[in-house]
């Protein structure tokens, strides 16, 4: 027998016990215990390169752990004293916090994450079949399609910014929208039957950033439009990017059929405005909007807030 070996059949015995374990826990503490037993233990394995055994075994103890912690914390305000077993002495009325019961914010909300999901979902990422980046992507994608459901009537003027999902090469600048709003993918955000919602003759505004500016007008093509024109907003604060110092967005302004603007008025085409919070445009591009286009029923799609003389739909809207 091999070193390697010897280590690997090592670490497969501890997780043995680990996995016992982790059925008879009953308190936060010896779940924690497990789960960072088994992460440790994945760690170790892969910087041993122990191989895929030893590794996968050790990531599935992980996960269930998390799962069961998960579980555990979702209910600690009404915990029986046996769950909350080895945490400091909580007064009595008062809900235990991530403080007393020894957790960390990131690790509570990842594992109350994780039970949430179907079993299915679980045994995926336990299994590696998807990782749990992927699983979480997935569930907040279909929440968006769950409350994006498109109103039966017919708009004229369509005003968008969708939760575009900019991959695993987002730049830090692109942080907040990520964090605070589902993304979906390209084809999701094609997929949506904008075609349906529109008159005849109508016109899109859409909000891209530079990343995705090429793949955006696969979405115009697809929701029926022809790109014509643009506003840059300026944001005049800067954000690191990976070419450079961004401080601008677009604003594409496309047409189906003939629908130039009812007031021949020509803004500039550069607009500039502090950003403020996450994703949140100016008032100014809807004043634009509605001073060129004031006839015909408005709706803006992925609204945050309501606006008077807009029909809304989106994941904020509602």
């Amino acid at each position: 027998m091999t070193t390697k070996q010897f280590i690997n059949d090592g670490v497969i015995a501890k997780l043995d016990v680990a996995k016992r374990a982790l059925l008879q826990a009953k308190t936060i503490q010896e779940t924690k215990k497990i789960m960072n037993i088994a992460g440790a233990a994945e760690v170790y394995a892969k910087r041993q390169k122990l191989g895929e055994e030893a590794i996968g075994y050790a990531h599935e103890i992980k996960v269930y752990a998390l799962r069961k912690l998960g579980e555990m914390l979702k209910n600690t305000e009404r915990a029986k004293p046996a769950i909350l077993q080895g945490t400091k002495k909580v007064p009595r009325g008062e809900a235990p916090t991530l403080s007393s019961l020894g957790i960390d914010k990131k690790v509570s909300s990842l594992a109350q994450q994780i039970a949430a999901l179907p079993s299915g979902k679980v045994e995926a990422v336990a299994k590696r079949v998807q990782s749990i980046t992927q699983v979480l992507r997935e569930k907040k994608a279909d929440e968006i399609r769950k409350r994006v459901s498109l109103p039966d009537a017919k708009y004229r003027v369509i005003y968008a910014d969708p939760p575009w999902s900019y991959g695993n090469t987002q730049p830090d600048y692109h942080t907040e929208q990520r964090d605070h709003y589902p993304t979906m993918k390209l084809n999701e955000i094609c997929a949506l039957k904008i075609k349906d919602i529109c008159e005849p003759t109508a016109v899109l505004f859409l909000w891209v950033t530079s990343p995705i500016l090429e793949e955006s007008f696969e979405v115009v093509k697809s929701w029926g439009f022809k790109y014509k024109a643009s506003f840059v907003w300026d944001k005049i604060k800067h954000n690191m990017g990976h070419y450079n110092s961004v401080r601008h967005e677009f604003l594409l302004v496309c047409t189906r059929g003939s629908c130039m603007p009812d007031i021949p008025k020509l803004f500039d085409s550069v607009i500039s405005v502090p950003r403020s919070k996450h994703s949140e445009k100016p008032e100014i591009f809807y004043e634009i909007i509605e001073t060129l286009y004031p006839h015909g029923k408005r709706i803006e799609l992925f609204a945050r807030a309501e606006r008077k003389g807009w029909d809304r739909y989106g994941y904020e809207s509602e």
